[in-house]
């Protein structure tokens, strides 16, 4: 009976909690930066239906992405839903975001617990609250052609203008603690997996995961380029 019992409290100790991915959407989002996530994240309720992935809008009405794409948001702002991490893609739409104070107010009033994340310029509204002040981050490194042009900027050199506090970092994920940043679109796959393991799921399931999606490949080429910003800025 007791060695039953002992086998019991051992099963609990191994059983994850939870994860809910919160992802915020908005006019003009980048449609890579906030799906691969989500796409990781679908994929891998596949092996471990205890993970979620959703949206979060300012409001509960159609948003209009990049090139048109229009998603339905599962929740607003109001609404309050609870999430282990939060995540703003990139897009041109972030030049707006950036200045919203509804959304700052609300990224200000989650509970420290929860994870605040980025793909791509999604950096900026966390350079922009002061929020990547004195630690590591990340944003895109290849320039589109009105970025590579005399009137644009890379974005990675942007986000060094707008936090010139913060400690620009080229690697695809910058782990600074509770701030989690990506860099370039596609990256977001690997952000995606990067809260997996910060989920605690270990290389084992993140690996199986890829494999189904047919991504093993990238990822065994990806998996080791994380920058882990907390031991880099703890000097």
């Amino acid at each position: 009976m007791e060695m039953e019992m002992e086998k019991e409290k051992e099963k609990e100790k191994n059983i994850i909690p939870g994860f809910r991915l919160g992802i915020y959407v908005f006019k003009d989002a980048e449609i890579v930066d906030y799906a691969a996530p989500y796409g990781v994240f679908s994929v891998a309720r596949r092996l471990a239906p205890e993970l979620e992935a959703f949206l979060v809008a300012d409001a509960m009405h159609p948003i209009q992405t990049q090139a048109g794409l229009t998603v339905l948001p599962n929740y607003s702002f109001n609404d309050e839903p609870d999430m282990d991490a939060f995540l703003i893609p990139g897009g041109f739409g972030t030049r707006q975001e950036m200045h919203n104070g509804r959304l700052h107010r609300y990224i200000r009033s989650l509970p420290e617990s929860c994870l605040l994340t980025s793909v791509c310029t999604g950096s900026w509204v966390y350079g922009q609250m002061g929020l990547l002040d004195g630690i590591a981050a990340t944003s895109r490194k290849e320039a589109d052609r009105l970025e590579a042009s005399t009137l644009g900027k890379v974005p990675i050199d942007r986000l060094a203008e707008i936090a010139p506090a913060c400690k620009i970092s080229r690697a695809r994920v910058v782990d600074s603690g509770r701030m989690i940043t990506a860099g370039g679109i596609a990256s977001g796959m690997e952000l995606g997996f990067h809260l997996l393991r910060r989920a605690g799921y270990d290389e084992t399931f993140i690996s199986e995961v890829a494999r189904i999606m047919e991504y093993h490949q990238a990822y065994d080429g990806y998996r080791n380029d994380i920058d882990p910003g907390r031991a880099a800025i703890s000097g």
